[in-house]
């Protein structure tokens, strides 16, 4: 009997919850095939199984939080005793092991086993032929064991919500509850009669985590600088035209990317980390440039690696990979490692600019600000006017533990310059 243990999903994290199983006991499973899907603190992970066999035994339940290397499935793999003491022949990462599978079809999502207690959010369907037979069309769809199906986003937000997915028809594609479905039943939109207490977890336990061990251990010091990116505005409209850059997405973010890459150049010291257990100061020798994105599970900080290295058509590219998989939820949790400088784009939100707060071991990050007509003063002496102009405002905060006013304005400095006036990076 094989006993499958929850793999170490890295970057730190202990413990992840179990989304979805995609298996029920007696399922007949081979290698790799997808067991379960869980959530950590950052990202969504399927988990394959390492041997094949029959399901014996879930030792978990959908919503349950458990421990790294605690056992979670036990699947009859032929083999006389349970998984062996060794732990270097436990899995030890969020991937399979053996050789890839044929393509299959993916298993539809199961009842959870008998002898386990449902969640709040979802009390167990009963499926006998009797109770099949009489479903009407006014009862949510379900598979055959009497699952209601729905995507393990849609059913973290009922448990967190307090909404029994049995209790709401569905209007999705294929009879699945959507994310819309669950908020109507939960009466979002309407003034609540009483107060609604959700669960501390996820990506929120994460980064209120963050942000309170970013104030403690940062001396965080803000500087701003408002000015002129016309020229900006008009070089990211002739690299949408050029042919190097068809099919991507070419935004402002690109060019502020390369602004820092070469301001970084000139100053190291932004790029660095303050190691107060060994009494040093760590220079990195590439920008590991994170590109901090609002996505469905909240607030994430993707890294672009070795960002420094790139040409502007590979940054592009990179820029647009990163949003499309933070888009879909497929960020992982080796996608958040190693940054040594992030940047914020509050503009976005048409925000001119706000104090951002600094990213793990970083020592500094840049907050974009909204892109704003406005009347500028331009021109020198006798020429000296008025125009509408694109307006920014930059603002950077940095640890002034490590980082004297001098270096974060002279480095702010320089990103201005080549936002500016893009043609003097050839000067970096």
């Amino acid at each position: 009997m094989y006993q499958f243990k929850l793999p170490d999903p890295g970057e730190g994290l202990v413990e992840a919850e179990i989304t979805q199983w995609l298996v029920s006991e007696g399922d007949e499973v081979r290698i790799n095939d997808i067991l379960v899907e869980i959530e950590t603190a950052k990202s969504l992970v399927e988990l394959p199984s390492p041997v094949s066999g029959r399901v014996h035994k879930l030792l978990a339940s959908e919503g349950q939080t458990v421990d790294v290397g605690a056992p979670i499935i036990e699947i009859d793999d032929g083999s006389a005793t349970d998984a062996p003491d060794d732990p270097d022949e436990e899995p030890k990462h969020l991937v399979g092991s053996g050789p890839a599978p044929e393509p299959t079809t993916r298993r539809r999502p199961v009842a959870q086993p008998a002898d386990r207690p449902a969640t709040t959010a979802e009390q167990p369907a009963t499926t006998t032929a009797e109770q099949l037979a009489t479903t009407t069309a006014e009862q949510p769809a379900t598979t055959a064991v009497g699952k209601v199906l729905a995507k393990p986003l849609v059913r973290r937000l009922a448990r967190d919500l307090g909404v029994a997915l049995q209790s709401i028809r569905p209007t999705g594609p294929g009879g699945t509850v959507s994310k819309s479905d669950v908020e109507a039943a939960a009466g979002l939109g309407r003034v609540p009669e009483h107060a609604n207490r959700v669960p501390i977890k996820g990506v929120r336990k994460a980064t209120a985590t963050n942000v309170a061990e970013s104030i403690a251990k940062h001396v965080h010091v803000t500087e701003f600088n408002t000015i002129d990116v016309s020229a900006t505005k008009a070089l990211v409209e002739v690299l949408r035209a050029r042919r190097e850059f068809a099919g991507l997405h070419v935004s402002p973010l690109l060019i502020h990317a390369k602004a820092v890459c070469l301001a970084m150049a000139r100053h190291p010291e932004l790029n660095a980390s303050w190691d107060a257990a060994a009494g040093e100061i760590v220079y990195h020798d590439e920008v590991n440039l994170g590109i901090a994105a609002a996505t469905p599970r909240g607030l994430l900080v993707p890294v672009i690696k070795g960002a420094d290295k790139l040409s502007l058509v590979e940054l592009c590219r990179a820029i647009n990979d990163l949003v499309v998989t933070a888009r879909e939820g497929k960020l992982q949790p080796a996608d958040y490692a190693g940054g040594t400088f992030s940047i914020t784009n509050v503009g976005v939100f048409g925000i001119d600019t706000g104090t951002p707060i600094i990213n793990g071991d970083e020592s500094a990050i840049l907050a974009m600000g909204a892109i704003k007509r406005k009347p500028w003063v331009v021109g020198t002496g006798d020429d000296e006017r008025i125009e509408p102009r694109w307006v920014t405002t930059l603002a950077l905060s940095f640890d002034h533990q490590l980082i004297d006013g001098e270096q974060g304005s002279q480095f702010l400095a320089d990103i201005s310059t080549i936002l500016s006036a893009p043609e003097l990076a050839l000067l970096f």
